[in-house]
């Protein structure tokens, strides 16, 4: 398969220019941000870079919340449980130890740096639930602006931090090694004018990777434009392991904008749900009553499994959310963003229902880490989206990710600093650059889409890599951000189109219906992707659940 052309480096100009920093953080999310705020002051030099402004990435859009146990008579234990029973047997359990119990921290030590959540009239966190969760954890803000305020108040304490450069419109392109392969440096492609403008080299002693998702693989994802799996490629091709690419979560209620809508869709969030509203067919009957115990509030793999099964049945192109009954004076203090995006598109909350489908979300695997952040490759870290950790396993609880890029970005810059690298030039790379042409991207989104999507069989993933091989095999015609970025969405796709061909079960977000059943007995695990002297590598490698002896508690 495909998976045979994802090695080596982009084909880009040399460096024109170049600088120095002790640690760079590539992304600008809750992960990123919280990264370098805790570096400043015990390295020298932290640079952040990212590829739009920074604001632009995939924290602004989080609308439900965060997630801990922070309310009376939640307990981390409680938030454990749901955890690993939504990741459906694949979570790491010491990760998801480590998530909850430093999560409540976390969110404190987030609103003393000045995010402001919605309280009660007596002053303490209004909390709600959402899907797979038995508690009222998620903490939230502006009703359903959560990741808005969150970045707004990270953003503003960078900008008090003068240790903290940001240099923003810059792509991350390849990293630099050095001789013993550990990181020496990156290139950088900076959309600017003045000294910092093309390609140039940052030379460094550790890089955090806080890049994000992958959704744009798919023609239809909640995630924004920058999402091109630009981390997850940059580390596969520098030697890194990445794990568990086949679990990507399809949230359920996506607002489903006609046929021909691609790109960024409307989120409807799980937390709308949380407040009462509930699925609906077109004859008007609740379908998830008698799915789950928890029927609406199921974890996202459930539910979207049940409405794709819905539309299959019945030939509809997407179901219908059912919030009518909230009122409108609860839409417009609670779900306020929501309500404006729904009325953009003619579709009154308040009044009709709304149109949903499932659409790619989250992506659970990434950049194998342990607990503190470290990858395989000495030097780099990575947090947020763009890691694996092992907190979501095959399925992300609700409103767990801005708690891990808090919770994982805070360890990191505990064991950091005092396992800085020495400074050392980079190594030549004698790999062969690569580059496909950027007129590609729409079919690669075409076929993931249609053939690695909700539902997924061999004869589709088998297709769907001889279809990425070709499209491997298309050389760019011009060398700019398009074809890195196409090139870096061939790389991930290539990847998660041959694992999910690999796991030959159902497990969590990975939906086989030839193989319909969830197999514990042969394919409890992770499939480790990597590349050693140029030759893609990967290893299953076996693993007990995680979800049976907690769920029996």
């Amino acid at each position: 398969m495909s998976v045979r052309r994802t090695v080596g480096r982009l084909a880009a100009p040399e460096p024109g220019w170049s600088v120095g920093a002790d640690v760079v953080v590539i992304g600008s999310g809750i992960a990123g941000l919280t990264a370098a705020l805790r570096l400043r002051g015990l390295v020298d030099h932290v640079l952040v870079v990212t590829k739009d402004v920074l604001d632009a990435g995939s924290t602004q859009w989080a609308q439900g919340g965060i997630a801990a146990a922070l309310g009376p008579g939640d307990t981390p234990e409680q938030h454990e449980r749901d955890t690993l029973v939504a990741g459906a047997g694949a979570c790491d359990a010491e990760a998801v130890r480590v998530l909850v119990t430093e999560g409540p921290d976390a969110v404190r030590e987030l609103i003393a740096l000045g995010a402001n959540f919605d309280l009660h009239p007596g002053g303490e966190l209004s909390l709600t639930r959402e899907g797979g969760h038995h508690r009222d954890r998620i903490a939230h803000a502006g009703g359903d602006a959560t990741g808005a305020e969150i970045q707004r108040a990270l953003i503003a304490a960078v900008a008090r931090a003068p240790e903290i450069e940001v240099t923003e419109h810059a792509l991350a392109v390849d990293l630099l090694l050095a001789e013993d392969g550990g990181v020496a440096g990156l290139t950088l492609h900076v959309m600017g004018e003045g000294q910092r403008d093309g390609v140039g080299a940052v030379r460094c002693r550790a890089v955090v990777l806080a890049s994000g998702g992958l959704g744009q693989v798919f023609s239809q994802t909640t995630n924004p434009s920058v999402a091109t799996g630009d981390g997850m490629a940059l580390a596969y091709r520098a030697g890194a392991v990445l794990r568990d690419l086949e679990f990507v979560q399809f949230h359920p209620t996506v607002m489903w904008l006609g046929p021909d809508s691609l790109g960024q869709q409307p989120l409807i969030s799980e937390a709308v749900r949380g407040e009462g509203a509930f699925l609906v067919d077109w004859e008007g009957t609740r379908f998830m009553q008698g799915v789950h115990e928890l029927a609406d509030l199921a974890p996202r793999d459930v539910v979207a499994k049940a409405i794709t099964r819905r539309m299959i049945e019945t030939g509809h192109p997407h179901m219908w959310l059912d919030a009518r009954h909230l009122g409108g004076a609860f839409w417009e203090t609670r779900f306020p963003t929501i309500l404006a995006t729904c009325r953009r598109y003619d579709v009154d909350p308040v009044t009709e229902l709304i149109p949903v489908a499932p659409a790619c979300h989250y992506a659970s695997g990434g950049v194998a880490t342990d607990v503190w952040g470290r990858s395989t490759l000495p030097g780099l870290y990575a947090t947020g989206e763009v890691a694996c950790s092992g907190v979501h396993g095959a399925n992300r609880l609700a409103s767990n990710s801005l708690l891990e890029g808090l919770v994982f970005s805070r360890r990191i810059a505990e064991v950091l600093p005092s396992e800085l690298r020495a400074w050392v030039d980079a190594a030549a790379d004698l790999h062969q650059p690569w580059l496909v042409d950027g007129s590609c991207r729409r079919a690669l989104q075409e076929e993931m889409t249609g053939r690695v999507g909700v539902l997924r069989s061999a004869d589709g993933l088998r297709s769907a890599g001889h279809a990425l091989e070709e499209l491997a095999d298309t050389p760019a015609v011009t060398v700019d951000q398009d074809a890195w970025e196409t090139t870096n969405l061939v790389t991930v796709s290539s990847l998660l189109a041959e694992a999910a061909l690999l796991r030959e079960e159902t497990r969590g977000s990975h939906w086989r219906e030839d193989f319909p059943e969830r197999d514990d007995a042969h394919q409890s695990g992770h499939h480790d992707w990597w590349h050693a002297g140029g030759v893609p590598q990967h290893v299953f490698r076996p693993a007990a659940p995680t979800d049976l002896t907690t769920a029996a508690r």
